[in-house]
């Protein structure tokens, strides 16, 4: 009853998916049925236990923008963000010392 493909399956699922009979008059489904289905974002929190929703930092709601898929456009980013990590890292090159800020403490013309 439970496997993917069973006629029953959508009797005795929670959410009421499953392989529908023919003419099934339940076949169409309604909104709050299409909402149990389980979001991107539910799934990495329920097998990652990564909650994407929520902000690490403070804790509050984070809204979600977009959802980038195609590989070529991650690695252009994940190169970027890499490369910004990089340059931050790079220690500075030395400087010379600020000029006289003050006047020397023991005047030498004495």
């Amino acid at each position: 009853m439970l496997a993917p493909n069973s006629r029953w399956r959508a009797l005795v699922t929670p959410s009421g998916r499953g392989k529908r009979a023919a003419g099934d008059a339940t076949a169409t489904a309604t909104e709050p049925e299409k909402r149990r289905a389980m979001t991107w974002a539910r799934r990495l929190k329920r097998v990652f236990k990564i909650d994407v929703e929520v902000c690490e930092h403070c804790g509050g709601a984070v809204k979600i923008v977009a959802c980038i898929q195609r590989p070529e456009v991650i690695e252009r980013i994940v190169r970027h963000v890499r490369g910004k990590g990089r340059a931050r890292r790079r220690p500075q090159a030395p400087r010379a010392p600020p000029g006289r800020l003050r006047p020397p403490l023991f005047d030498s013309s004495d």
